[in-house]
């Protein structure tokens, strides 16, 4: 394969970007800026949600004062699930909700509820927390969830969208861990999968407030096209008058994001860079066009560096996510513009996973497409159905790198020689 050297060089700025949204580090540094306090006689909750919940809740159990009796709980997704002494651990369906993320919930509010006064809850939050975490409310089953899930993720809604809808149809998003802690306190650490860093989109908000009332998500379902075809009773339930309870205010504090990453790739690149912003999100059909428009005004040599989430509407039953269709799509634009000369470009998941593959994305180059052909594969045909992986697998060019214990959006690199 062409460029062998040039796509390991990729592939370790790309885990540069990785490797600075350590969930560990960043937690180690917050309560070393602020320790936690726990009044005489209380006990500390240690509540961590999402892909990165192993290395956060690992930090801060280090940083727990001697002799503070300490509760400790984690739902992660099930690539990361294991074991902790000490620790009760669960892992759950993502992207999509699953019965055992519904089991994982009822011991996180039973947790909570049994919180008084004196206890402390520090709430470590971070991307993928939302599915993870499913509550629905009253009148609506696991399956109806799933399905209004399933039918955001086709709709190529962005994921303030996304968590508009959900935190309609759940117990816990929108603020919900602060209420079922009351009266004990809940200050969170979050670490950032979202662009613009947003704390009521993180994980759906569970601990912050939401985003936006029924009203506003009945309009956004409605405008997504999925209204009609969403089940019964989540309708019903987005209908209802509303009865949100106030809300404490929240005590929440940012530990990682995207921007960080991609600063930490341009700190770690050996040749010129240049960062691009602001990041690149909405269709991938849009950005692909983005990025080879400024590729063809950036000098050969110097890497274009990207973050941000873009979104994509499902038209097939393929495999892929965001960024493989991301880079299948650049690579046919490329063929179709002409781009002359050598060049490269990697689409990753920081959390090593794209979609429901077991890749976190692509590296494509100006052979990728040949490729395809040379292996039996029709990249636009493939494309059609929404399988990119299928398409990126027979040209070689998936990026696999493993779950990554981390998530803070996706990272793009784009590089002609």
């Amino acid at each position: 394969m062409a460029h062998d050297a040039i796509r390991s060089e990729l592939t370790e700025l790309f885990m540069a970007g990785v490797a600075s949204a350590d969930p560990a580090r960043a937690v180690a540094e917050a309560l070393k800026a602020r320790p936690v306090e726990v009044p005489e006689g209380g006990t500390l909750i240690l509540l961590a949600v999402g892909k990165a919940a192993n290395g956060m809740m690992q930090a801060a159990r280090s940083a727990v004062p001697e002799g503070v009796p300490t509760r400790c709980l984690i739902v992660t997704n099930y690539e990361n699930h294991r074991d902790i002494a000490g620790v009760a651990c669960y892992g759950a369906g993502h992207p999509v909700p699953d019965g055992n993320g519904v089991i994982a919930g009822l011991a996180v509010e039973k947790l909570l509820r049994e919180a008084g006064g004196r206890d402390v809850v520090l709430a470590l939050i971070s991307g993928g927390g939302s599915a993870l975490l499913p509550g629905p409310v009253k009148g609506l089953t696991l399956a109806d969830k799933a399905e209004v899930n399933r039918l955001l993720l086709a709709s190529g809604a962005d994921i303030e969208e996304t968590n508009i809808v959900r935190q309609a149809l759940s117990r816990f998003k929108g603020g919900g861990l602060l209420r079922l802690a009351a009266p004990a306190p809940v200050r969170s650490l979050i670490l950032s999968d979202v662009v613009g860093d947003d704390l009521r989109v993180i994980a759906s908000g569970p601990t912050v407030g939401p985003i936006a009332d029924l009203a506003t998500a009945r309009r956004v379902a409605d405008k997504l096209g999925i209204w009609e075809r969403m089940p019964e009773a989540a309708r019903v339930a987005m209908a209802r008058a509303e009865a949100r309870d106030s809300l404490p205010d929240p005590d929440a504090a940012l530990v990682g994001s995207n921007a960080i990453s991609v600063a930490a790739m341009a700190v770690a690149a050996g040749r010129p860079v240049r960062v691009v912003e602001p990041p690149l999100i909405g269709p991938v059909t849009t950005v692909a066009e983005q990025v080879l428009d400024l590729a063809a005004t950036t000098p050969p040599g110097t890497a274009l560096l990207f973050g941000g989430e873009t979104t994509v509407v499902l038209r097939g039953d393929g495999r892929g996510g965001r960024n493989q269709e991301l880079a299948l799509r650049v690579a046919l634009l490329a063929e179709e513009r002409g781009l002359p000369g050598d060049w490269l470009f990697l689409s990753g998941g920081t959390d090593g996973r794209d979609g429901p593959t077991d890749a976190a994305g692509a590296i494509v180059d100006q052979g990728s497409l040949g490729r395809m052909c040379a292996a039996g594969a029709d990249p636009r045909a493939l494309l059609a159905n929404s399988d990119s992986y299928a398409a990126l697998a027979a040209s070689g060019d998936l990026l696999m790198t493993g779950a990554t214990g981390t998530n803070v959006a996706d990272l793009q690199i784009f590089l002609t020689l």
